[in-house]
Order: structure tokens, then C-alpha cells, then sequence
């Protein structure tokens, strides 16, 4: 089931388009760029440059276009179809769905991260990491920040991938379940920036996902991305046990 249900969310036109977007726009910067500032003195400065660029909106569209999908498959494609040819239980569904999130969530970013790191080192070079034109981080220590960087995204993605995906259930359509999803995201980089809403962006899982740009400080700590991580599994253990619920609680035949 779950190899399954990977082939059939890569092989759509949709992910194609997506995950072409994803590696064309490193490449588009380039071409586009004027050649100035730090992003243009290595790699490794292009693809963090990059990750900044695109975190948290531009990835978190990306992971609820695969969410918001894959929950509305139940509704699109009838997924509770395997309820009835196996049978296969909806924690076997729910598991092999959440799997395969897991899955996109990684490519959407690895697929990103190999482009800016590709496109930058034929462009700029392999060098060691810049700021304000000083270089403040060895090349192996900011390819491992970029790494970490990687696979800290990736689990943030999970939370918003996860929210979208309890709400294509939920709802009639999975285009309903999107749309909340992105509104959700939106807001939450409004309140973000809202100091008097700070009580409440700090319940958000929006409001870490930026704490990957202290692995290229130079002496910066983890210790503020391990609050992200519980943050991000918290809000992933409700949104799929209400996910669960739901599928438990409907009928195959409905």
C-alpha cells in the first residue's frame, strides 16, 4: 500500500510541476541575480540564502498542496477502498498515508537543497561560509549546518503536511482542506510578526521554523531546535489522531 500510494503521489502532474518549480528556482536566481552579497561568495551561502527564501511560506504551500491531497484522496479517489479489498484497517491507512507525507515532506526539501547547492557551486564556487564578506564558518562545519538545516525543515513541514491532511479528511474537498491550510500558514506569519500576539505565536508551529539559521552562527547551539521538534511532533500526534478518528468513525460505503 504504501509504495502504492508513493508512486501515485510522485507521478502526478501536480507533484511533477511542483518539484520541477522547486529545483528551477535556484537556477532562476542566478540567472536573475545582480551578483552581489553574500550569497554570491559559495554554495553554501547560495543554498542557506536559499532555505531563508523559501522557509516558511514557499515550503509550507508546497507540503499543503501534498497534505491537503492526499486527505482529500479519501473523498477524490476513494481511498477507503482498501477497507474493503484486504480488508485494511484505517490505522493501516492512516499509517502508510502519514508515511508517505513523510516521504514528500524530505523530497520537497532534499530536491531543493541539492538544486541551490548544485547550482551555487558551479556558479560561485565550493568555499567556505561568508558573512558580511567575512568567512565565519569552515565548509565542512556549514555543509553539515546546511544538512542539519535540511532535516529540521523537513520535520517542520510535517506539522503543517499534517494539519492538511486531518483537514482533507475532514472536509467535502480536498481544494477546502488547502485553503484552510494556506490561510492557517499566512496567519500564522502575520501574527509572527505582531509583537503584541506574541502569547500566541509561540503556540503555533509556524514560530520555529525559523530557529535552522543559528546552525550557521558561528558557536551557535542546537538547544533551541530540539523546543522546535517537540513543538512540530506535538502538533503532528493531534493532527493524525484526528485524522485517525475521522477514518475510523466514517463509512467505507458513505
Amino acid at each position: 500500500m504504501l509504495r502504492v500510494e508513493i508512486a501515485t503521489q510522485l507521478l502526478r502532474v501536480r507533484s511533477l510541476v511542483l518539484l520541477g518549480v522547486l529545483i528551477g528556482i535556484p537556477v532562476l536566481a542566478v540567472v536573475t541575480h545582480g551578483g552581489h552579497g553574500d550569497e554570491t561568495l559559495s554554495a553554501l551561502n547560495f543554498a542557506e540564502s536559499g532555505l531563508n527564501f523559501m522557509d516558511p511560506v514557499l515550503f509550507g504551500l508546497v507540503v499543503a498542496v501534498i497534505g491537503s491531497t492526499l486527505g482529500g484522496a479519501d473523498h477524490d479517489w476513494g481511498t477507503l477502498r482498501y477497507l474493503y479489498v484486504r480488508p485494511v484497517s484505517p490505522r493501516r491507512v492512516i499509517t502508510g498515508t502519514w508515511w508517505t507525507l513523510v516521504i514528500c515532506s524530505a523530497l520537497v526539501v532534499a530536491a531543493f537543497l541539492v538544486a541551490a547547492v548544485l547550482t551555487g557551486a558551479v556558479a560561485f564556487g565550493w568555499h567556505s561560509y561568508h558573512r558580511g564578506g567575512v568567512s565565519v564558518l569552515s565548509t565542512a562545519t556549514a555543509a553539515w549546518a546546511t544538512l542539519g538545516a535540511g532535516a529540521y525543515l523537513a520535520v517542520c513541514l510535517l506539522s503543517l503536511g499534517s494539519i492538511a491532511l486531518a483537514l482533507g479528511l475532514l472536509l467535502p474537498r480536498s481544494v477546502e482542506a488547502l485553503g484552510i491550510s494556506v490561510a492557517f500558514l499566512i496567519g500564522s506569519v502575520m501574527i509572527e510578526n505582531v509583537r503584541a500576539l506574541h502569547a500566541v505565536a509561540v503556540v503555533l508551529p509556524e514560530h520555529y521554523w525559523m530557529r535552522w539559521t543559528q546552525l550557521f552562527h558561528a558557536g551557535g547551539g542546537s538547544g533551541g531546535l530540539a523546543l522546535g521538534v517537540v513543538v512540530q511532533a506535538a502538533t503532528v500526534v493531534v493532527a493524525m489522531s484526528i485524522a485517525w478518528v475521522v477514518l475510523h468513525r466514517r463509512d467505507p460505503a458513505a
